[in-house]
């Protein structure tokens, strides 16, 4: 794996393309040294038959920009997958709402990473926090093999 340790939000998009996160339309917004951000706009694709915004949706958008984070939070050189993740839905977002996710790590020792990120809906220019996150990811250190 390439050093992320220093990715900005325009090298997302173009390593990104082609990836389930870009096909849904997730934009990174800012990548710093202790929080990512990252949105979707939502639009009909993203909704269940109800109307809402789907829970793989809101999932998603946490997990990717959580994913952002652990690129700063662990060593240079290390991968991770994720292991597990808790999401609270507090909020309806609906079509043509903006919902932004904000990332932040918890923990970053020598084997996981706990990043939680807190996701806002924007609609009418109001924002209103709507979601919780939190994921673990399991860091995979250089050269170890991948059939652990």
């Amino acid at each position: 794996m390439p050093d992320l340790s220093q990715v900005k939000p325009e090298d997302i998009n173009e390593f990104a393309a082609g990836s389930f996160p870009a096909d849904i339309g997730i934009e990174a917004l800012e990548i710093g040294e202790d929080r990512s951000r990252g949105r979707i706009l939502v639009e009909s694709r993203h909704l269940h038959p109800g109307g809402f915004v789907h829970g793989g949706v809101w999932t998603a958008l946490g997990d990717t920009v959580a994913a952002w984070a652990t690129f700063r939070a662990i060593p240079p050189g290390y991968d991770f997958t994720t292991i597990e993740l808790k999401l609270n839905v507090f909020g309806a977002g609906r079509l043509g709402d903006e919902i932004v996710a904000d990332a932040k790590p918890l923990h970053a020792g020598r084997s996981t990473a706990v990043i939680e990120v807190r996701i806002d809906r924007i609609r009418d220019g109001a924002s209103k926090l709507c979601a919780n996150l939190v994921v673990s990811q399991f860091l995979i250190a250089p050269g170890l093999p991948l059939d652990f």
